[in-house]
């Protein structure tokens, strides 16, 4: 009988203190879709976790210190420095080994700065058509790019999301195409055709666990990562 392989590992960053609902609702996600989860912080950073997950989930948070993308601050700071460094290092190194890769709000803005893109520091400015109010419900309207992995993961061109940022993608890092905008056509999801499985969603899709499209985003990169156990066991 041939070995079952074995569950695969998702590494998941948040900050050392607070945000432990996202985590949490993260981690159960990941859980129901058939992965062992880890969850990285700066005052844990589980450097054997790093070496040997099978994908990886950066979550909410902070803003993006801008000197990681060469611009001065435009905004009251509100900054995790530390957290910065972890999420960079881990980015880079999921890079490098091809791994499947989900960034969830500020973690889908450094992941487009840590492929050359920059940010927006502030969106209020910018918003015509939509609120800038934070909010965990779904009020917004998410237009989706055709032909993108977001759309097959959707369902449908359309979908009503969250916003609980402040900040948002102006140029695009490289590699990354745009899956998705809202109705001011601010970046509301990147993706990476050339990578195996990349995505970055600017919305909290935690928050929206009873909306089936929204769990696709978590069982398809857990899927992906189950590709990358196979690979490794083979």
């Amino acid at each position: 009988m041939a070995e079952r392989a074995r569950p695969p590992l998702i590494a998941v960053t948040g900050p050392t203190r607070g945000s432990w609902a996202p985590k949490l609702l993260v981690q159960l996600a990941l859980r129901l879709a058939g992965a062992r989860v880890e969850l990285l912080t700066p005052a844990d950073p589980k450097p054997e976790i790093q070496a040997t997950a099978d994908g990886v989930v950066i979550t909410g948070g902070h803003d993006i210190d801008p000197v990681l993308y060469a611009a001065a601050p435009e905004v009251t700071p509100k900054y995790d420095p530390e957290r910065d460094a972890l999420e960079s290092a881990v980015i880079d190194r999921a890079l490098e080994r091809g791994l499947p890769l989900l960034g969830i709000c500020r973690g889908a803005q450094l992941l487009n700065v840590r492929l050359g893109g920059n940010l927006f520091q502030e969106l209020r400015s910018r918003r015509r058509h939509t609120s800038n109010r934070w909010t965990i419900f779904p009020l917004k309207t998410l237009c989706i790019e055709p032909n993108t992995e977001l759309e097959r993961m959707i369902g449908s061109d359309r979908a009503r999301i969250n916003s609980l940022h402040n900040q948002g993608i102006d140029r695009l890092g490289d590699g990354l195409i745009v899956a998705g905008r809202d109705l001011d056509g601010i970046v509301q999801a990147i993706e990476a055709p050339l990578h195996h499985w990349l995505c970055g969603v600017q919305w909290h899709p935690e928050f929206l666990l009873h909306n089936r499209g929204q769990r696709r985003l978590f069982n398809s990169l857990v899927a992906a990562a189950s590709q990358h156990v196979d690979l490794t066991t083979c």
